[in-house]
């Protein structure tokens, strides 16, 4: 119990250093929050769980795949944020990430990269 509260509160607190960060400054706010430090923390915490070598790689693997379709969504965010306002600009870029992910998935399969 003591591991699993230990895991919630290092994550929180790089959540919490990452929001803080970005309500100084933009820049260092977008730079902390792109840095991968929630898979850096799930690949430590596989680790540390004894976790074989092929489940961490494939952890990482997957991540790489599945970052490329929300792109669109941080490209298409600002504008929508200045026309539409914060959630309906939330809500559009949800559902850009799920289409974009959607065919992203269709387009990998035929090079033999299964993601869903």
């Amino acid at each position: 119990m003591l591991w699993i509260l230990t895991k919630y509160l290092v994550t929180a607190l790089v959540v919490v250093l990452v929001s803080e960060a970005a309500a100084r400054s933009d820049r260092l706010g977008g730079l902390i929050g792109a840095l991968p430090m929630i898979t850096i923390l799930t690949l430590i915490w596989l680790h540390l769980e004894k976790q074989p070598s092929a489940k961490i790689a494939n952890h990482a693997w997957y991540t790489l795949w599945y970052v490329l379709p929300t792109l669109p969504m941080f490209a298409a965010f600002p504008f929508l944020m200045e026309r539409f306002g914060f959630w309906p600009a939330l809500g559009a870029g949800v559902l850009i990430t799920l289409c974009s992910f959607g065919l992203f998935a269709l387009l990998m399969k035929r090079f033999g990269i299964v993601l869903l």
